[in-house]
């Protein structure tokens, strides 16, 4: 296996399924020639050529639009959207069209379209490039929505989202492109060559898009995360001392229903954390659901962490940011209630 960066780890997943599969087509903007924004797709275009990797217009209405069109002639268009924080001209599109397809259709026809688009802070960004709009996917039925912490899980996740054939949003946490981020910006870049997860076979593999994985185990409390939140929720339980078990979620929905109650039931505490706005976040639902299916093993009140209900702020990223300090004061209010 070689050591990969999540970026090379998701070009792999893409030159994969390029060389298995004639149907599968690539574009969005940037994406073929300039190889995309982070360099995901670099060498593709020269590989594959022109008519498989290419480029679009700056119109994320119509790179999805086309891309349901594509996906019911049965084609697999893999769309880039290059920042998820320009995903709102396209999610008419994908909430009345891609998700409803396979429903209106009585199965007639399907959506296998995969709309990779980068996600979350970190990276001074600002308000237009910082977004964690994972939840206005979740609550739409008949796409699927996925979020890799690592290069193995993201290269596995991205070719079964391609070889599903419903509609899956695929968010990239840009601040772990290049490396795992514990929430402290001021320390050295760690890169992902010194984690075992950046271990990635060079072929065909899958990770199963309805399936969480303990990334801590821990007997005081449960975590339950995603994306770049795992390694904050890691350090947090290593600075507050708290034997923390985190559950990382990689695919929000479907939801692995049965590990969150295992590990919840096991710990009897719970503290959810993730990078959104805490405001109908995913962290709601993922309460709700503890609450609904763990009550009586509940021995504290359920935590969340979370951004705050304010546009992303440029000259305030770390308050922003859900980081360490935060975490940790969350699992502590966990232990002491």
């Amino acid at each position: 296996m070689a050591s990969m960066t999540m970026i090379q780890a998701l070009r792999s997943a893409m030159d994969v399924m390029l060389g298995r599969d004639d149907d599968v087509v690539i574009y969005g903007q940037d994406v073929g020639y300039f190889g995309g924004v982070f360099r995901c797709t670099e060498g593709l275009q020269a590989k594959h050529g022109r008519t498989r990797v290419f480029d679009a217009p700056i119109n994320e209405g119509g790179i999805v639009g086309s891309a349901i069109g594509m996906a019911a002639y049965g084609l697999r268009p893999v769309v880039e959207v290059q920042f998820a924080d320009y995903v709102y001209p396209a999610y008419d599109q994908i909430v009345s069209e891609a998700a409803r397809l396979r429903y209106r259709s009585a199965g007639d026809f399907t959506a296998p379209i995969t709309i990779r688009m980068p996600c979350g802070g970190g990276i001074y960004g600002g308000q237009t490039h910082s977004q964690s709009p994972e939840a206005l996917f979740t609550h739409v039925c008949g796409i699927r929505t996925v979020m890799p912490s690592t290069p193995y899980d993201a290269k596995g996740l991205l070719i079964a989202s391609i070889e599903n054939n419903d509609p899956v949003i695929f968010l990239e946490p840009k601040r772990l492109y290049n490396g795992p981020f514990d929430g402290y910006p001021d320390r050295p870049v760690v890169p992902w060559s010194a984690h075992p997860a950046s271990e990635v076979p060079e072929g065909h593999y899958t990770v199963p898009l309805d399936k969480a994985v303990v990334a801590r185990e821990g007997k005081d409390l449960t975590v339950l995360t995603y994306g770049t939140m795992v390694f904050v929720s890691e350090a947090a339980a290593k600075e507050s001392g708290v034997d923390a078990e985190i559950i990382d979620l990689r695919t929000l929905w479907p939801l692995d229903l049965p590990a969150v109650i295992a590990s919840v039931k096991k710990t009897g505490r719970c503290v959810v954390v993730h990078e959104a706005t805490r405001t109908s976040g995913f962290g709601a639902e993922l309460a709700a659901l503890v609450q609904e299916h763990c009550f009586y093993h509940l021995e504290t009140p359920i935590e969340r962490v979370a951004g705050w209900d304010t546009p992303y702020p440029h000259a305030q990223e770390w308050a922003y940011f859900a980081g360490p300090a935060r975490v940790a004061a969350a699992f502590r209010r966990a232990m002491e209630a």
